[in-house]
């Protein structure tokens, strides 16, 4: 299974700087634990752009966040269970590593429909 995991910062201002140590905690993670690593990144929220009641709305750009998602990962593994050990552990990282980060892991699952028909 395949699963998209987003990690959030929820104190960007506050948390400063990720210490190059985390990294290396977390490239031996994903090899003592197996997860598949597909594919990985940063990410910044742009804007918004939704239906609602009838109307097409956007919201953004936007200049500050109270929020801010600081990366994604695409792991495979072979179960949700396992995606979830996996994410305490990658979060457990952070508070040993990073003390001043605050911040959370959003994790879906990744289901493919196959190509889309005209």
């Amino acid at each position: 299974m395949k699963f998209l995991t987003m990690v959030t910062t929820t104190n960007p201002d506050k948390a400063g700087p990720p210490p190059p140590e985390l990294f290396q905690a977390i490239a031996e993670l994903g090899a003592k634990t197996g997860a598949s690593l597909k594919d990985t990144g940063g990410m910044k929220t742009t804007g918004v752009v939704k239906v609602e009641g009838g109307q097409l709305l956007v919201d953004g750009p936007y200049t500050e966040a109270k929020e801010a998602v600081g990366g994604f990962a695409i792991y495979e593994l072979p179960t949700e269970a396992e995606v979830i050990e996996y994410c305490k552990k990658f979060l457990e990282l952070h508070r040993k590593h990073w003390p001043a980060w605050e911040g959370e892991v959003t994790i879906q699952q990744l289901i493919n429909y196959g190509p889309l028909s005209a």
